[in-house]
């Protein structure tokens, strides 16, 4: 390696392998997370944190076109995105809140 941007390649190509390591725990973490004995904000806090955390690490993409995007592709990967926060959230409510989520859902 014989200049910064060499170096800098190199570590980020050996630290980003760390971080699909996270990102698989963060997802796993969200899937599984119930809300057992939370009530139900501090449920939906908690994995927000968890979703904000995995945003950090997998933020959405953004477009880099010259011109204006009109294909709407990223709203569509933001829609996907929060709906599928919305099943998991749903999914991880206890079974009182069964009616309600099968209503939903």
């Amino acid at each position: 390696m014989d200049n910064a941007f060499d170096i800098w390649n190199d570590l980020k190509d050996k630290f980003s392998q760390g971080d699909m390591i996270r990102i698989s725990d963060f997802q796993e973490m969200i899937s599984s997370f119930k809300q057992g004995e939370l009530s139900v904000t501090n449920y939906f806090i908690e994995l927000k944190i968890l979703w904000d955390e995995l945003d950090l690490l997998c933020p959405l993409l953004a477009c880099s076109c010259a011109f204006k995007c009109t294909c709407s592709a990223l709203g569509n990967v933001a829609k996907y995105e929060g709906q599928d926060q919305v099943i998991k959230f749903l999914r991880g409510l206890n079974d009182n809140y069964l009616t309600i989520r099968t209503q939903i859902l």
